[in-house]
């Protein structure tokens, strides 16, 4: 299994896209790239600890490859809205070099298709500490609708 750490706007549905994919094993939202140990996300909405909303995710590469994980990012969300400090800003959070080149190839990509009207404010760097959200935001989506059971 390896990780991938994204922040594409309001995690809720953005961890729901990706529990969808086939070799997701698993998920969690919180917070990554802030300043601030143990955010809160009453804290994060505020303002106050610089962290966007992110997804971790475990998946099996041998069933889906990062490269596709990429692909799903880029649709969930707008990725030439700035961010700066904004909890719903974009980033891509890598946990190896591969990932790096692959998410940076993939915004150059972007950046030279003609599908952008602004730039592309994708941040991309180390993963920081990611900061489990309380327990309750997790598979939040799921949990709001009758009849779904988690995974």
């Amino acid at each position: 299994m390896q990780r991938a750490t994204f922040a594409a706007g309001c995690f809720w549905g953005v961890e729901d896209a990706f529990r969808k994919l086939d070799g997701v094993h698993a998920t969690a939202v919180g917070y990554a790239g802030g300043d601030t140990d143990n955010p809160t996300y009453s804290a994060v909405c505020a303002g106050d600890t610089g962290h966007a909303e992110a997804v971790e995710i475990e998946y099996d590469p041998a069933r889906v490859s990062y490269e596709q994980l990429l692909q799903l990012f880029w649709t969930l969300h707008d990725p030439t809205r700035p961010g700066g400090k904004d909890q719903y800003r974009s980033a891509i959070f890598f946990h190896t070099p591969g990932q790096q080149a692959a998410a940076q190839s993939a915004k150059t990509q972007l950046e030279a298709s003609s599908k952008p009207a602004r730039p592309v404010a994708t941040e991309i760097r180390a993963a920081p500490t990611f900061h489990r959200a309380e327990e309750h935001h997790q598979q939040y989506s799921e949990k709001q609708r009758p009849g779904i059971r988690e995974r």
